[in-house]
């Protein structure tokens, strides 16, 4: 199969845990044997039938670069996107959420942002084929293994998706620093969701802003306009998160 590679104890055992990445096998460093989430590694792995090994650090350090890999390293198969009309379909019959991300290329913002959708309970995540990050080791080690609980969609146009989910009743909501709205001003209880985050630093395109229909902005007490997109996005996910559980209280 082709691989992939899962750095880190965290995100070895959420992968192990999750149950839907398919292992060729671990390699364990020598110097790690006795580590307690090492030793949980391997119980789980001879649980599931995977294949684990222990090797010298160097060949971890080869395989991993200037990654860490906290003495355990996953090769597993690439992540299987999921069609986004499939996704349309699957949730059909109840408010959902997603993240579309538009032109993002830092793979340690990505990473952020999927352990904040994760944790925010979003659906979702949209990458563009081109003209962005998409799932690679650094993502999966930064995302501490939520990227194995959250669907992941690949898509040749964002517009054509965008226009898609609009077709199906979801609101686009734009995170864009020039919009009058706060993003807290909007409702987001009782409606499925689009959620626009634009690149680190040329934000959302304009095509994809004319799609909107909220353009939301994060307030700033300071003329310093300069939030990073995985911490922008987890403000305005848990403002979502916020009001849901307000409600449901009542």
């Amino acid at each position: 199969m082709d691989e992939n590679y899962i750095y880190g104890k965290n995100s070895v055992i959420e992968a192990l845990e999750s149950q839907t990445r398919e292992f060729n096998r671990i390699l364990i460093s020598n110097s790690a044997r006795n580590d307690e989430k090492i030793e949980k590694i391997k119980k789980l792995a001879k649980a599931s039938g995977i294949v684990f090994q222990f090797v010298g650090k160097e060949k971890l350090n080869q395989i991993a670069q200037e990654a860490r890999h906290q003495g355990v390293i996953a090769q597993v198969a690439p992540i299987m996107y999921e069609d986004l009309d499939d996704f349309i379909e699957r949730h059909s019959n109840k408010t959902s959420s997603i993240v579309i991300l538009d032109g993002i290329e830092d793979s340690h913002n990505l990473g952020a942002i999927i352990r904040s959708a994760v944790c925010a309970g979003v659906d979702g995540i949209i990458l563009p084929s081109r003209r962005g990050v998409l799932i690679n080791p650094t993502v999966e080690k930064t995302s501490a293994g939520a990227i194995n609980r959250i669907s992941i969609i690949k898509v040749n146009s964002i517009v054509n998706a965008i226009q898609k989910l609009k077709e199906n009743d979801y609101w686009v909501i734009a995170s864009d620093h020039h919009a009058e709205d706060n993003y807290y001003d909007i409702d987001y209880t009782n409606m499925s969701f689009a959620l626009i985050m634009g690149a680190e630093h040329a934000g959302i395109s304009k095509s994809l802003l004319k799609l909107s229909d909220f353009k939301v902005k994060i307030p700033m007490l300071t003329d310093f306009n300069s939030l990073n997109v995985s911490n922008a996005a987890a403000i305005i996910l848990f403002e979502s998160v916020k009001q849901k559980k307000k409600a449901s209280n009542k």
